[in-house]
């Protein structure tokens, strides 16, 4: 374990962004990360803990020093007739950890087949994809306090998580460092395949009886013809969250936009699909340079070589300036900004 100075941070970020960290260091347990945080000459709040790389966008040098988690290890912590909790490292990649529960037919996970990404990113912005959210299988997660260096237990409560949300993105916003997460997934499945892009998916494969096994082929299957595969184009999903109005601003927007794409949330708000919102400025498709957005999915904003961090920013800022002006809603990303 060591410090190494000025070092590239291009294959660790999805979108391929080269830019530099100044002091760049790798930790496979909280003991290295203990030690890491005592030796170096950095104040806490200029370490950047990088995971898999998929959900950040590197707009410049990172001066400070970048520790990647790489905790790994996946077992069975606890059972019952009903459940088994299944306790995975910050650092396992978060598709591995799914096949490997899909394996052995557990359920809960399989909706969220395919996302990039290490395991450690999940309760943080409560990934969801396909009507499942992390926060409906997580049972708990330990993390370490950056300042006390103290490790600390999260219930589901703790993380108080909502939509691509949680207290690490807000209110504990850099100050721990998530070690591990425990899941509690179904020894008997309940399948949710309420996402209608699901179902039409199975009907083409073909399939009669649903297990974990299709529902998470089929998830594949669609992630795979819709989305660009982050080796071949640089990206880091979906780029923007859908965006939630009130039932009067839609039936207003729904007056001069009649194909507007709009879901009824739990507290009377209408969720918007951002993509249709991109799509309608005219966006889909287009490419300025080495940056743009994806030709088959708006939300996502691509890296098609050599484009710097601040030129994909600034084409996220004319997006979103744009879906500003034409609709009224503003558009926030999903992807954190360094």
């Amino acid at each position: 374990m060591q410090i190494e100075q000025n070092i590239s941070l291009k294959q660790y970020n999805t979108f391929g962004i080269d830019v530099k960290a100044k002091q760049f260091a790798s930790f496979s347990s909280k003991e290295e990360l203990f030690e890491l945080f005592s030796v170096s000459h950095q104040p806490s709040s200029a370490n950047f803990i990088l995971g898999g790389g998929s959900n950040v966008l590197f707009t410049n040098d990172y001066d400070g020093l970048v520790l990647k988690n790489e905790i790994r290890g996946i077992e069975v912590v606890k059972q019952d007739d009903e459940f088994v909790y299944v306790k995975a490292g910050a650092g396992e990649n978060w598709h591995q950890l799914v096949m490997h529960c899909v394996h052995n037919n557990w359920g809960g996970i399989e909706n969220l087949s395919l996302i990039p990404g290490n395991v450690g990113a999940g309760p943080m912005q409560n990934i969801g994809a396909y009507g499942v959210e992390i926060k409906e299988v997580f049972e708990q997660l330990e993390a370490f306090h950056r300042n006390d260096k103290a490790v600390v237990i999260f219930s589901n409560a703790d993380c108080e998580f909502g939509y691509r949300e949680s207290v690490f993105k807000r209110k504990y916003k850099n100050q721990f460092v998530i070690l591990n997460v425990t899941y509690k997934l179904r020894k008997h499945p309940v399948f949710n395949t309420s996402y209608g892009a699901i179902n039409k998916e199975l009907e083409q494969m073909g399939i009669t009886e649903l297990n974990v096994q299709n529902i998470s082929q089929a998830v594949m299957n669609i992630r795979s013809s819709r989305l660009p595969d982050p080796k071949l184009i640089g990206n880091a999903g979906s780029f923007f969250k859908n965006p939630s109005v009130t039932k009067e601003k839609y039936d207003e927007l729904k007056k001069s936009f009649d194909t507007i794409v709009g879901y009824e949330n739990a507290d009377g708000t209408v969720k918007l699909a951002a993509g249709w919102l991109i799509e309608q400025c005219g966006w889909k498709g287009y490419r300025k340079g080495d940056a743009g957005c994806h030709a088959k999915q708006a939300l996502v904003l691509v890296n098609y070589g050599n484009a710097s961090g601040k030129e994909v920013y600034d084409l996220s800022e004319e997006i979103l300036q744009s879906v500003k002006i034409k609709f009224g809603v503003e558009l926030e990303r999903e992807v954190n900004i360094v």
